[in-house]
């Protein structure tokens, strides 16, 4: 199960959300809206390494698996 990054559309709030899988839905914490990836940070792999070809974007990147 991936940590990932979130931000709020409505809000601005960016938060972290352990999910189940990479496209489950994730409320915002403050505000309830529903939030979008944020596809700002480091990349990490499933090992907790650091993936150097990884777009961040689950849909398109074989970098974790």
């Amino acid at each position: 199960m991936p940590i990932l990054q979130y931000k709020c559309p409505r809000c601005g709030e960016k938060f972290e959300e352990l999910v189940a899988k990479y496209d489950d839905p994730v409320a915002c914490p403050a505000c309830g809206a529903p939030a979008d990836r944020d596809w700002n940070g480091e990349i990490f792999s499933a090992t907790g390494k650091p993936v150097k070809k990884c777009s961040g974007n689950c849909k398109t990147c074989g970098g974790c698996r």
